[in-house]
């Protein structure tokens, strides 16, 4: 199945726990459990020992509100792009949360997270 395929509703379902998630295990600096969702691509090009130090040192990843708000889905080839409106706690800045997800092995998966 291609993920394109499902409603809003359904890529929310999928997306929404995902992205509690994330910010959950970004703020404790948990780099394992952040990771645990990951598709297998995304494993490999994520640097360990980087994104580790970017857990020590970020405000921003520690300081994630877990109160975000969803902004749309943007459908293209095997992925979803899910948008999300986040706050940083510290300094109440708001920044662009990005969720992609899609197909690996029949599991849906991580394949891109950012904040902008």
């Amino acid at each position: 199945m291609n993920i394109i395929e499902k409603t809003d509703e359904e890529i929310l379902e999928l997306a929404h726990p995902m992205w509690a998630d994330l910010v959950k295990y970004s703020n404790e600096g948990n780099y394992g459990a952040f990771t645990r969702k990951f598709s297998s691509t995304l494993v490999k090009g994520a640097n360990e020992v980087e994104m580790g130090k970017q857990f020590a040192r970020s405000d921003l990843a520690k300081n994630l509100s877990e109160d975000y708000e969803f902004l749309g889905v943007i459908r293209r080839g095997e992925h979803v792009t899910v948008l999300y409106k986040v706050i940083n706690k510290k300094d109440k800045g708001e920044w662009l949360g990005r969720l992609v997800l899609g197909y690996e092995n029949d599991k849906v998966k991580i394949f891109g997270c950012t904040l902008f």
